[in-house]
């Protein structure tokens, strides 16, 4: 593969590897970057997806500085937010912070935002904020408590991931369904594509 080809994600998270090699797009390498998220002061949901998708590029390619055979990659970043109004639920680490987010969900809409940011081989940034909307079913006690037990709210934004259990909660969605789990796919590839990545290259490959 050309150096200029080479692609480095700047994520740790499988569902983006996972998106990507849906698209037949495979990272050369993962740099998760480990930033502050934060959310700023009064600072709405999609400006903290658009502002932490650009730092999480600008770290990776700090990172890879001084490394020839990477100097010259494609990097890619994203992150996701999930907001009720302009409430952003993070990612819970406890069972208490996970069970409030799912209860602020229960039987309403939420967005989920999430912010990509490509820099390219001559350092040109591109970026785009992807919004979909959500609507959850009233969720009982019983599907909270089940839920919070299969541990799936783990690690996610707004305690859930909608390509397992809780996408039974879902009643509708308007938007793009691959944002939700991370990554709008339209969106990336188009990205990737206008900016000369080869995104057909493995497709042929069987």
């Amino acid at each position: 593969m050309a150096l200029t080809h080479k692609l480095i994600l700047a994520s740790g998270s499988p569902r983006r590897v996972e998106l990507l090699a849906q698209a037949g797009i495979e990272p050369a390498r993962l740099m998760p970057m480990d930033l502050d998220e934060t959310p700023k002061r009064t600072e709405h949901p999609r400006s903290l997806a658009w502002r932490l998708s650009a730092e999480k590029a600008r770290a990776a390619l700090a990172a890879i500085k001084g490394e020839p055979g990477w100097e010259g990659s494609y990097i890619l970043a994203a992150d996701t937010v999930v907001s009720v109004g302009r409430r952003i639920l993070g990612k819970p680490e406890l069972v208490s912070e996970a069970s409030s987010a799912l209860h602020l969900l229960s039987g309403r809409s939420h967005r989920v935002y999430t912010g990509v940011c490509l820099i390219t081989p001559d350092r040109t940034v591109r970026q785009k904020v992807v919004d979909t909307k959500v609507r959850f079913k009233r969720l009982s006690s019983h599907d909270i408590d089940s839920y919070l037990a299969s541990g799936q709210w783990r690690g996610k934004a707004g305690a859930y991931g909608i390509q397992g259990i809780a996408g039974s909660f879902v009643v509708k969605l308007v938007g793009s369904y691959t944002n939700v789990v991370g990554l709008p796919l339209y969106e990336t590839v188009s990205l990737l594509a206008g900016e000369g990545y080869d995104v057909h290259d493995s497709w042929t490959k069987g």
